[in-house]
């Protein structure tokens, strides 16, 4: 579950006084100096691209966001944003203008304009899409301030310039600027010099990151409380936003409501619960979760372990803590405790929760087919692209919730608008899921995939299309063991006389690399196993309502509509052609 991103967004009403509070500890170097960026950076002339150096603060390191505010008068009041060295998300603090009583539906676009926004984790594929979507539909965007992972000014200037102006996402931007699109790119763009954007707290493995117990505890869980409490420190808050994800509900089953977490919840007590009111029987005593004791535990852990021991003992730890209190993995877990601790420590502010289920490539915008990397399916269907993968551990019936990423931008800006305009108290929680209004299963994932590689083969090394057979699927981890190593094994010219006939010294390595290849995928099978025999299907009720509140022009330009996706079209013709041009280059 690495690819689920996480985001925080904060709104304000701008002031003439500045609302920058007094900070403690390790926030107050970070904020102080973001703060003198951001300012300075806006006295600036409008084509300016100047940055400024934010040292790292690694008591932040769990957090990402990204924040907007008014700027119109010119030295109105600054907000300070909050920051983050996870690069996977994108959050916000914004300053709306007065909601028009006039207007018809939410007022999305009045709250957009002329705003400047503070970004971190701009590189991931969220917050591009995101970048893109403002840039779009409000070129008179003030400033996007980009926190850059960099050296020096010099190279920040070059990662925004090749990861972001010359990302193909922008295409259309480009189309519509022309010769001028350069300029007006980095007219609105403006690098800051930092270090707390590098993925996973430095971490290269992005897999190995989220399910290390104690950097997932600090990341998923500590990290929205740190940014909450800064947020109880600015004056004139608006509207909180925390992007989650559907799968913090872990083991539920059935249609799953809209509903936040309360600390201590455990899914495996409720459904104890639930199973003792059916059977008639009393609840078994379960041990019950303290989030606290938690983190102090996970903390303790690591410093007493020997280093060569310490990643394989904090995932174990992870997984085992996961599943003793209903969770199928580390990072849902923490997710889930970090969704509770925003809960039960928000207070007066107005907070909004959005959760997406498995984020893949734009539906629609800014055209079909954008992804950028390796999502939590892709890696199965190109291993079953690829011939590799003919058969999978998986019930044909399960759910499998899927939603593009222009879907979920559009979701995170509607709501954003609606909550900023009309802030409240209400702790509200928008899950951007198709599996209750447009039921998808994983035996129509593989069809469709199926009917994808028929019609445009991949190609293996020597030009030759490769060919496929329809997916077997087991319920047994054994008979998915015992079919895919006699299937592996036949590939590699291992059955029958050809083992006699062969080399020994080649037979030897055409067995090693038979062995490590059936390790890989039985590893991915059980990895996937809990999603592949899932029990539940994510309501979207809240997001619905959001929809009937829009109008017709907010729904042509914001839609949010999974109902009447067509999901063979999107498989077949949209989705695996975009992941083919972006991991395969050109299908290969």
């Amino acid at each position: 579950m690495s690819s689920i991103s996480q985001s925080f967004s904060l709104s304000f009403v701008p002031s003439k006084a500045s609302l920058v509070p007094s900070f403690s500890n390790n926030i107050k170097c970070y904020h102080s100096l973001a703060r003198h960026a951001i300012c300075s950076s806006l006295k600036n002339d409008a084509n300016s691209t100047r940055t400024r150096g934010l040292p790292a603060c690694a008591s932040n390191m769990a957090l990402s966001s990204w924040f907007f505010y008014n700027d119109n008068n010119r030295g109105g009041g600054m907000f300070d944003p909050s920051a983050s060295a996870s690069s996977a998300m994108t959050p916000a603090v914004v300053a709306p203008d007065a909601a028009d009583d006039s207007a018809e539906g939410i007022g999305i676009m009045k709250f957009l304009e002329g705003k400047s926004y503070f970004i971190t984790g701009a590189t991931g594929l969220l917050a591009k899409a995101l970048v893109e979507k403002i840039l779009r539909e409000a070129p008179n965007t003030r400033k996007i301030f980009l926190l850059v992972k960099a050296k020096d000014t010099e190279e920040a200037l070059n990662r925004v310039m090749s990861e972001i102006v010359e990302c193909g996402l922008f295409k259309r931007l480009e189309d519509v600027h022309g010769d001028d699109y350069k300029d007006f790119m980095m007219s609105k763009l403006v690098p800051v010099v930092g270090n707390m954007c590098e993925p996973n707290l430095g971490i290269s493995d992005d897999e190995l990151a989220t399910r290390m117990y104690d950097v997932a505890l600090n990341i998923n869980t500590r990290g929205p409380f740190r940014l909450l409490n800064f947020a109880m420190r600015c004056k004139k808050l608006r509207n909180f936003l925390h992007v989650s994800t559907a799968y913090v509900n872990g083991q539920r089953e059935g249609v799953v409501k809209e509903k936040p977490f309360y600390m201590g919840q455990s899914i495996a007590e409720e459904k104890a619960t639930i199973a003792s009111r059916t059977d008639d029987q009393q609840s078994l005593s379960l041990p019950q979760l303290d989030v606290h004791a938690e983190i102090k535990m996970a903390s303790q852990m690591v410093k007493d372990l020997k280093k060569d021991e310490a990643d394989r003992k904090m995932r174990e730890l992870g997984l085992d803590r996961a599943r003793m209190f209903g969770w199928q993995d580390t990072y849902v877990f923490t997710k889930a405790m970090g969704e509770m601790m925003i809960a039960s420590y928000k207070g007066h502010i107005p907070v909004t929760i959005i959760r997406p289920s498995i984020i893949e490539s734009t539906y629609r915008e800014p055209f079909p087919g954008w992804i950028q990397g390796s999502r939590m399916v892709d890696p199965v269907l190109l291993s079953y692209g690829k011939g590799l993968l003919p058969g999978y551990l998986a019930d044909p019936k399960a759910p499998v919730d899927i939603v593009p990423v222009d879907m979920v931008v559009n979701t995170m800006v509607s709501a954003m608008a609606k909550h900023g305009i009309q802030p409240d108290l209400t702790l509200n929680v928008y899950q951007v899921a198709s599996s209750v209004i447009n039921p998808l299963t994983v035996g129509e994932v593989f069809e469709f995939s199926c009917d994808h590689f028929e019609s445009f083969p991949l190609k293996n090394s020597k030009e030759e299309e490769i060919m496929i057979e329809k997916m077997k699927l087991f319920s047994s981890l054994d008979e998915f063991s015992a079919y895919i190593q006699y299937k592996v094994s036949e590939m590699m010219g291992l059955r029958g006389e050809e083992d006699a006939s062969s080399n020994p010294r080649t037979l030897r390595k055409i067995q090693t690399i038979c062995k490590r290849t059936l390790e890989n995928l039985v590893y991915m099978a059980k990895l996937y196993e809990p999603y592949a025999f899932y029990k539940g299907w994510f309501h979207n009720g809240n997001t619905q309502k959001l929809m009937a509140e829009m109008s017709p022009d907010e729904l042509a330009t914001f839609p949010l509509d999974l109902k009447n996706m067509n999901w063979k079209n999107y498989f077949v013709n949209i989705h695996l052609h975009g992941l083919k041009r972006s991991l395969l280059r050109g299908g290969r």
